[in-house]
């Protein structure tokens, strides 16, 4: 004869082997969802930790307080400039209706090894294509053999080492271009000038407008420029400031 019982303990049985199972489930996703988290934190680069000084200048003169200079302060981590993209962004109050924005990247901001910087095409003691390199230049710590303008390098004028790109961002160190055959004369203040084999207006590119764009000149004193450079490696943003242009 049946015991009276035994059909409810038999009919337990499944409802707890459930449970069980749908524990060990949700165990396994879970594992499964971590491992993958885990993954790809592990693929994330840590973005370098920046307090650098921007400064950017419209005196009118090429030989004057005409500049873009940004000097590295701080780094948690060297920087290499090939791994940072610049942004420029900007709007002159001379022409309000008009947006500016560059974007600077390096080693070379176009496809190949265009340079973005270009002058001094066919003048004396240059190369017939002129002189080409990859604006903003570098100098001090960080930037190896380093040199001025008025030096003779491997490139007629600036060693490759100081071309945007190839250097890489320490403390003490900085970036700096300045403009070519502007506001040569009181009457030519603000304003860029052809000199045959030196510059040619609307052709060739110094490199303060490699990196402000062509149209930099209309910026005066109390004009703000937005300046953004993102750790491309990292996908973060590790400077972010208005500039104040100062004349």
């Amino acid at each position: 004869m049946m015991c009276p019982y035994e059909k409810s303990r038999d009919d337990g049985v499944s409802p707890v082997v459930g449970v069980m199972l749908m524990l060990v489930v949700t165990i396994i996703i879970a594992a499964v969802v971590s491992a993958y988290s885990g993954g790809l934190a592990a693929g994330q680069k840590k973005a370098p930790t920046l307090d650098a000084t921007a400064r950017i200048s419209n005196d009118g003169y090429w030989g004057g307080a005409s500049f873009f200079e940004f000097k590295t302060n701080s780094v948690s981590d060297p920087i290499p400039t090939k791994d940072i993209r610049m942004t420029f962004t900007w709007k002159a109050a001379l022409d309000p209706g008009n947006t500016t924005q560059i974007i600077v990247t390096g080693p070379n901001t176009t496809a190949g090894s265009i340079s973005n910087t270009h002058y001094y095409s066919g003048a004396s003691g240059y190369p017939v294509e002129g002189i080409l390199f990859q604006s903003p230049l570098g100098y001090g710590a960080g930037v190896n053999q380093s040199t001025t303008i008025s030096s003779k390098g491997p490139n007629q004028n600036y060693y490759p080492d100081q071309m945007f790109g190839n250097y890489t961002l320490v403390a003490g160190n900085f970036m700096r271009v300045t403009p070519v055959n502007y506001g040569v004369t009181p009457d030519t203040r603000f304003q860029y000038t052809t000199k045959a084999g030196y510059y040619t207006i609307d052709t060739d590119v110094d490199p303060i407008q490699a990196v402000l764009g062509k149209k930099w000149l209309l910026l005066r004193s109390g004009d703000t420029v937005h300046l953004s450079i993102m750790h491309i490696p990292s996908g973060k943003l590790i400077f972010d400031k208005d500039i104040i242009v100062e004349g």
